[in-house]
């Protein structure tokens, strides 16, 4: 009985030992396969804002445009709040802005980068948008001079594309932020016509043309 007992107990712990690599086998063979998309959806979690806060209540921006073109901010929209929208003739783009850029505003519309500043700062305002038919994937028709408008409560900006890239979504120091003059950077995934994710990011460079206070 006893030796009857031991040889289930051995064939029981050999079980589940077999079990056990054969789990890591599989999993191992699973991340050779697939590990280059397990990284990229990885990436794309950890470099795109995770927030989803909802909006307790619309915050009323308030700014006043002073005439020699400088402003002051005395408030700021709410985290997901559309606060503007975008028109682009050129590419037939008319577009809701969200102040935010996570994946749930993504689905909705153009994610203004918490990081950047406002449209009438003087600075740099870095903004983005799924390569969807219905976003930002007629961005390729945008050329050399064409205008971007933003429209908000407080003012009317036009923005003239002077620049196009393509970059690496690593590469930070192609979408700087800084203070010396009001610069408009809008990007959305490449190539245009790519399913999923990628690595590339096409990138419209445009400087302040104009505005006209509200």
């Amino acid at each position: 009985m006893h030796n009857n007992f031991s040889k289930i107990v051995r064939a029981t712990i050999i079980d589940i030992v077999v079990a056990f690599l054969m789990s890591i086998l599989v999993i191992g063979v699973i991340y050779t396969v697939f590990g280059k998309q397990i990284n990229m959806a990885i990436s794309l979690v950890n470099t795109v804002s995770t927030g989803t806060e909802n909006i307790a209540s619309e915050v009323k921006v308030e700014v006043d445009m002073l005439a020699n073109g400088e402003s002051v901010f005395k408030s700021y929209p709410a985290y997901g709040q559309n606060y503007a929208k975008m028109s682009i003739s050129s590419a037939s783009i008319e577009l809701p802005i969200y102040f935010g850029d996570s994946l749930e505003i993504l689905k909705k519309g153009i994610g203004h980068s918490t990081g950047s500043y406002m449209p009438g700062q003087g600075a740099s305002i870095v903004m983005c948008a799924h390569n969807s038919a219905d976003k930002f994937r007629n961005l390729s028709k945008v050329k050399k001079g064409d205008i971007i408008t933003i429209e908000t409560d407080y003012g009317i900006f036009n923005y003239k594309a002077y620049d196009f890239q393509v970059i690496s979504e690593t590469e930070e120091e192609k979408l700087p932020i800084q203070k010396e003059n009001e610069k408009l950077m809008i990007y959305t995934c490449y190539p245009f016509d790519a399913l999923g994710y990628t690595t590339k990011r096409y990138v419209i460079y445009s400087d302040l043309e104009n505005w006209q206070a509200k």
